[in-house]
């Protein structure tokens, strides 16, 4: 039991430091993507230093979602692949104990982390995407630093275009300035020319305040025309002249409760009484449309308005319904054909309307509908992090167990190729469930899906220490199915302890050339028909009886002095026992997997080649038991012979 506890500490000890290493790793890796995909609206406004840091902090909470699967899957891919590196792993199970008991102090802690993840999930996620949505916006909507260049017009001050030629950086002159003022519209633009000027904000730091030196000034009166065609302007000589520029440099924070109220803001009981609410609204908006589609396009009336065209006849008390004697085939077929153009017209138009109409009340529903949507995917998301925790663990662990590889090289390849492979899946379900393709349960669920069977398949392997990654168990599955003619090699022995007589040799021959016979004469002759393929084939267990008893005469027949003898063993063939020579197991298997011709039918052709080679090797066979017998003949002969010489 101590021993125990001292693995478990181990193991521990080995795992934490890699994960959260690789945690910090990953969360640094992806913070730099999100710099990088806001870089242009981040640089050249001045935002303090105090700004950025809270915003990156935030963003950094915002991307524990995808920092913190990738870290599990990396750490533990690590700490199984170091201990079978170092041949720990295997010391563990010499000592008896197996690796689902190694694993076990390891599956305890990933399930509290993953039980922490939910509620990060749940508590903080929503509050720190509150906190970085509304700094970014407000970053956004920051004016830019100001910061005129020489030589080019600068337009970030709204309504303004600038041109310096020159600037003193030491005391702050701009010289030969071009000002063009469009504040009150392109038709109302004012021109403004000085040879110098000084620029500076309010104490505020609202507007821009700047001194002209040594200019004119040219307005467009357009706006106070009279109706002659003629534009007055007014042209303006001044030594100095002040201009007040609005241009707001300070950094305002959006307000937080626009964000709160928004999907992102919102914890599962949040989001749940959101989709109730949201979803009784678009029921009656939906029913309500539906109710006038039935009123007015169907012609679908209550009772009580139906009722109201009924009224009684003159004469008697008998009530009539007129709306019975109206027939429209009758009024279409006597009115003329200018009046079945008018009415034709008439209805084409009035459809046409309607269904522009219900379009734009569709389009309203439907994003109502999308908005539903987005709030349950975030409510899916409460639960996916958790689970991708735990499904990493079970794909790294064990592949770190079959692979023996630790380090950083290996282990870090293979966890992004099965990161990108499940962000691929994630994001496609994403789409999916947001355009209403899938259910949201199906679209946000289908990456844990794929990624589960995966696990469990490695989890498997590992445990019964299966040979996933080794390429000759490939090698002989695909040879069992279509495997290459082997070349016999057979070495004369020079020095015999148990010679072979070819009294035996002769006897053995007859037995192969007898179980040949039967084995031709069940396969017969010709090619196998599609039914007979499928619902028979060959009796492979024939064909394995003959490869066992063509190897043991072999390895019995090199125990012979005749050098003829052993050199003729190298004719036969290497019998293989392919599933193609009879790939359904049973009758019925084969009948029901015959008719899925797109498959099945080059599958018998390629099965009919692989018999008639089996056909080839079988005359091979037979071919060399006869020469083999002849040899064996005749040193039956030559014995007596040898010894009466003697």
């Amino acid at each position: 039991m101590a021993i125990i506890k001292k693995l478990y500490l181990f193991i521990l000890n080995t795992f934490l430091p890699l994960f959260l290493m690789t945690f910090f790793i990953s969360l640094f890796v992806l913070l730099m993507q999100f710099v990088w995909k806001y870089v242009d609206e981040l640089v050249g406004k001045g935002i303090e230093v105090g700004v950025l840091a809270e915003l990156f902090f935030y963003a950094a909470l915002t991307i524990v979602p995808m920092a913190l699967p990738l870290s599990m899957l990396l750490a533990s891919l690590m700490t199984f692949g170091n201990l079978g590196e170092r041949l720990e792993l295997l010391a563990i199970k010499a000592a008896g104990i197996s690796l689902r008991q190694t694993m076990k102090p390891l599956i305890v802690a990933v399930v509290f982390i993953a039980i922490g993840a939910f509620f990060f999930q749940n508590n903080v996620l929503p509050k720190a995407q509150v906190k970085m949505y509304s700094l970014l916006f407000s970053v956004r909507q920051k004016s830019p630093e100001l910061d005129i260049p020489e030589g080019v017009f600068y337009d970030q001050i709204s309504g303004y275009n600038l041109l310096v030629k020159s600037k003193d950086r030491e005391t702050g002159m701009l010289y030969n300035l071009m000002i063009y003022d469009f504040s009150d519209g392109f038709d109302n633009a004012m021109v403004m020319l000085a040879d110098s000027g000084r620029l500076n904000f309010t104490d505020d730091k609202q507007y821009l305040f700047f001194t002209l030196y040594s200019g004119e000034s040219f307005e467009n009166l357009r706006s106070q025309r009279t109706n002659s065609k003629n534009i007055p302007y007014r042209r303006e000589s001044f030594t100095q002249k002040e201009i007040l520029i609005p241009f707001d440099a300070n950094f305002n924070r959006m307000d937080e409760g626009v964000m709160q109220n928004q999907y992102i803001g919102q914890n599962i009981n949040q989001l749940t009484q959101s989709i109730d609410s949201l979803t009784h609204r678009a029921d009656s908006v939906s029913g309500r449309i539906a109710g006038e589609l039935k009123k007015s396009y169907f012609n679908v009336e209550s009772v009580n308005n139906r009722a109201m065209r009924q009224r009684p006849d003159e004469e008697s008390d008998e009530v009539i319904d007129y709306t019975a004697y109206i027939d429209i085939d009758s009024i279409l077929a006597n009115a003329s054909l200018q009046e079945r153009e008018t009415m034709l017209s008439r209805a084409h138009g009035r459809a046409a309307s309607v269904k522009q109409e219900y379009e734009y009340k569709s389009v309203t529903t439907e994003q109502q509908q999308k908005l539903i949507r987005r709030h349950e995917i975030e409510r899916h998301k409460k639960f996916t992090l958790s689970f991708a925790c735990l499904i990493f663990f079970f794909i790294g662990a064990p592949l770190g167990a079959i692979i023996r590889k630790g380090g950083l090289g290996t282990p870090v390849v293979i966890s992004v190729l099965l990161f990108i492979f499940y962000y691929i899946i994630d994001n496609a379900g994403y789409k999916s469930a947001l355009n209403n393709r899938w259910e949201v349960w199906q679209g946000m669920w289908l990456s844990s899906g794929v990624l589960l069977a995966l696990g469990i398949f490695l989890t498997y392997k590992a445990i019964n220490d299966s040979a996933v990654f080794n390429k000759d168990a490939y090698m002989n599955f695909f040879r069992k199915i279509i495997g290459r003619a082997e070349t016999r090699k057979v070495e004369y022995k020079e020095v015999l302890i148990d010679e072979a007589m070819p009294d035996e040799i002769i006897t053995r021959v007859q037995s192969l050339d007898s179980l040949c016979s039967t084995i031709a004469t069940t396969i017969g002759e010709g090619r196998q028909s599609f039914i007979a393929y499928w619902t028979r084939g060959y009796d492979r267990a024939l064909i394995r009886r003959l490869h066992d008893e063509v190897e043991a005469f072999v390895e019995r027949a090199q125990n012979c002095r005749s050098a003829l003898l052993v050199t003729k063993l190298m004719d036969y063939p290497i019998l293989r026992n392919l599933y193609l020579y009879s790939p359904c197991p049973n009758k019925q298997v084969g009948w029901a997997v015959m008719w899925l011709l797109p498959l099945t039918l080059p599958l018998y052709l390629v099965g009919l080649w692989e018999q008639k080679q089996l056909r080839r090797e079988l005359g091979a066979v037979r071919h060399t038991n006869k020469e083999i017998a002849d040899i064996a003949h005749r040193l039956a002969a030559e014995a007596p012979q040898h010894t009466d010489n003697n």
